[in-house]
């Protein structure tokens, strides 16, 4: 397709690069962005440049935050004797939005699948590791997936010879999905039937 302009062509390209978004939703998106004022981009553009200024890992968890420790980390109302492991940030926010979880949590950034060269030196198995002093449950959180099973299998190996209780959340949740694509019904069923691994 012949685009007008240059800048249209470019914000088309940059946008279709984001995941799930397709070149025919970038142009719309592009398109309903030039019909609105200069302000309301100006603001949109800005908040994009303040989230990278501004989100960093927390230096405890790995998981987004703006102070160092995040909230979660530094509250008081959690239970600090319990971890819930996941593999990506997105999958704290499914879990938090049931209300249900009152724990720490430890985010890997990813899951061992050696088909891609991704083993268990590259997401933060070890800085969970560190972490377990003082920690009775540590609660497996991770995609459905073949590789979050693996890795599940994997870090149930390393942890239970520390004497803390390792589970996984409850079977229910599709073959092959996403945490932050699952109902928070679902998430919070597959948090409390979770079951010890042995």
């Amino acid at each position: 397709m012949i685009y007008t302009s240059e800048s249209i062509q470019k914000a088309i390209n940059s946008l279709s690069s984001l995941p799930t978004i397709g070149k025919k939703t970038a142009q719309r998106l592009v398109f309903f962005l030039l019909k609105q004022d200069k302000e309301y981009v100006s603001n949109f553009a800005n908040s994009l440049v303040e989230l990278k200024d501004k989100v960093n890992f927390c230096s405890k968890c790995f998981n987004f935050t703006e102070v160092d420790p995040c909230p979660i980390c530094t509250s008081t109302k959690r239970d600090l004797s319990i971890i819930c492991v996941v593999e990506e940030p997105n999958d704290v926010f499914a879990i938090e939005k049931t209300g249900d979880y009152r724990g720490l949590y430890h985010v890997l950034h990813g899951s061992i699948n050696p088909l891609d060269g991704i083993s268990a030196k590259d997401i933060k198995i070890t800085e969970l590791i560190s972490r377990l002093t003082n920690i009775q449950e540590v609660i497996l959180a991770l995609n459905p997936s073949v590789e979050g099973e693996v890795t599940t299998q994997y870090l149930a190996k390393i942890i239970k010879p520390l004497s803390i209780k390792v589970t996984r959340i409850a079977r229910g949740l599709p073959i092959g999905s996403n945490l932050e694509y699952v109902d928070e019904a679902t998430i919070s069923r597959a948090i409390d039937g979770r079951i010890e691994i042995l």
